[in-house]
This record gives structure tokens, C-alpha cells and sequence, in this order.
């Protein structure tokens, strides 16, 4: 895949016929496929390549009045890698600025579809475009004069709403992944590295691997997950803890430690990816390393019987 980072004003690279799929893309979700995917057909159909023009950082970063942090279902080096893995093409990185917020309607269109030789445009219904979102879909032919065609992507909907990435981001944070994980159509999943930590799992016969994760990811709300874990390329069952080891420390920064089952090696330093699926409880503060042990033998349970 080609990869682009552009400024605006934008230079006239790759002047290759396209057809360009528009989006933030945050989750890369169901619907978000739908339009990728229907991009990719209608680029076979002309044997032209499929190409996505994005953004970052979130619009909401520079809009906003207050200084904001955003956390992404997908930081940008994970949308990359997941653009890749859906067969895009050509993959176009716009940084949004005030200069770029500020184009009129017209303006984004000449520089960014026109000026870069789409020939085919497609888009969720509800994507907007220009100076405080004033282009719409509905109104994207127009300002196109001829030069592309337009495809709308109509409305996805389940679980009794639309599939979005702010629908997913309210499950997550409350521990809904096996809702969150519908809506994106595959697990939730984090990136980061493994990094030592008090060791004290393993003095408890709970040995875990705490992860230092990749920033700008969306943490799940505290408590233990059941998991998947991958790491060189093998993917092991676990469950993961989110908290603050409460029955030890009251001060202590959040941890993300997960418990691989049946796992024996040293992993320090290495890359890994934490597959999320199913929540089972919150953080629990015991009175003694007896009751945690005890409630961790029931975790341990409890994750299998789920991943069975």
C-alpha cells in the first residue's frame, strides 16, 4: 500500500485514476468496511486502483475550545495497517489544521478529489466535508462538475442503533465487548510491548505479562476481560486485568497485566497485540492474598469455559 501524508496545500502526487473511499475511518468497523469494500468493486469494475483519503488528528482536537486528547479504536499506525490488510491501494493522510477545517465545500473538492484524479467517489450518507461541514453527500455530484461519479453508502444499522464508532467507544468504556466487538466485526484489539513489572503474580502462582500499550489506544473500563494474546506470531488464551492492584497498593498507577494460560516463557520487550472479548468483573480489593488467589482460580475458570 502506498502511504501519503499530505498538508494542505496538497501537492499534485500520484495522478493515477482512483476511486476514493472518504472517511475518518476510526474502528475501521462494519460500516466503514461497507464503504471500503464498495469502493474496491467499483474500482475493479473500471481496473483502476482503490484509494482512501483520511485524516489525523481528530477533527475534534483542533475544533475543540479546550486543549483534548482523543483515544482511537484505531491510532494511526493501526488504521494503516488495517487499510492494508483491507486491500487498499493508495492510502492518502491529510493533516487537519485550521487551514484545512477552513476550505469551503468547493475548495476540498478541487484540491483533494479533483486534484488528485478521483474518478469515482464513495461515502457514508452522513459524511460532510468543508468549512464546518456545509458540503454533504447529497450535494457531492454537484460540486464534482462532471469530473467524478458518486456513491452513497446508506445507513448500517444493529443492535438497535447505528453502527458507529461513537456507539463502539460507549461499549467499550463500559466492558460491553462482546457488543462492541458486533458493531466493529472483529475483536477489539490493542497494541503494546511487555515490561517488567512487581513480579508479584508469580510469588502467587499467577505469573502475568504487564503491557505497556501503545499510545492513543481506548482502554477498556477497569476489571478482567478474557482475552486473546499474540505475541511472535502465536495467539494464546489469557485474561486480562485493568486496574490499579488495589489489595496491594492504593497509590499505584493503572496496569494492564494479562494471565496466558498454560504459558512458561519470558517475554520482556517483546510487541503484542491484546485481543479483548468478554468482561467478566470489576477491580476487587481483598483482605488477604488468600481471597484474591481464590477469585483468580474462578477467573481462570471462567475464561476458559468461555473461550470452550
Amino acid at each position: 500500500m502506498e502511504t501519503y501524508f499530505l498538508h494542505h496545500p496538497p501537492e499534485k502526487m500520484n495522478r493515477d485514476p482512483k476511486v476514493m473511499a472518504l472517511g475518518f475511518f476510526d474502528g475501521l468497523h462494519r460500516g466503514h468496511q461497507e464503504v471500503i469494500n464498495t469502493a474496491k468493486k467499483e474500482a475493479e469494475k473500471r481496473r483502476i486502483k482503490t484509494a482512501v483519503l483520511t485524516f489525523d488528528p481528530h477533527p475534534s482536537v483542533v475544533l475543540s475550545q479546550m486543549r483534548k486528547q482523543v483515544k482511537y479504536l484505531t491510532p494511526l499506525e493501526e488504521k494503516k495497517r488495517k487499510m492494508a490488510e483491507l486491500g487498499v491501494d493508495i492510502l492518502y493522510i491529510v493533516r487537519f489544521t485550521t487551514a484545512f477545517s477552513n476550505l469551503s465545500p468547493e475548495d476540498f473538492v478541487s484540491n483533494y478529489l479533483i486534484g488528485l484524479n478521483a474518478k469515482h467517489v464513495v461515502a457514508g450518507f452522513d459524511y460532510s466535508f468543508g468549512r464546518q461541514g456545509a458540503g454533504k453527500m447529497t450535494a457531492l455530484a454537484d460540486y464534482a462538475q462532471g469530473q467524478f461519479d458518486v456513491t452513497i453508502v446508506q445507513k448500517l444499522e444493529d443492535l438497535h442503533d447505528k453502527v458507529s464508532s461513537t456507539n463502539i467507544r460507549k461499549y467499550i468504556a463500559e466492558g460491553q465487548l462482546d457488543e462492541a466487538n458486533r458493531l466493529l466485526g472483529y475483536p477489539y484489539t490493542i497494541t503494546g510491548t511487555v515490561i517488567h513489572g512487581d513480579k508479584r503474580g508469580r510469588t502467587i502462582g499467577f505469573p502475568t505479562a504487564n503491557i505497556a500499550v501503545d499510545e492513543g489506544f481506548l482502554i477498556p473500563k477497569l476489571g478482567v476481560y478474557a482475552v486473546r494474546f499474540k505475541v511472535n506470531g502465536k495467539i494464546h488464551l489469557g485474561m486480562a486485568s485493568i486496574g490499579y492492584n488495589i489489595t496491594f497498593k492504593d497509590d499505584q498507577e493503572m496496569s494492564i497485566e494479562v494471565y496466558i494460560l498454560d504459558f512458561h516463557q519470558e517475554i520482556y520487550g517483546e510487541e503484542i497485540e491484546i485481543e479483548w472479548f468478554h468482561y467478566f468483573r470489576p477491580e476487587l480489593k481483598f483482605n488477604g492474598v488468600e481471597g484474591l488467589i481464590e477469585q483468580l482460580k474462578q477467573d481462570e475458570v471462567d475464561t476458559r469455559a468461555y473461550f470452550a
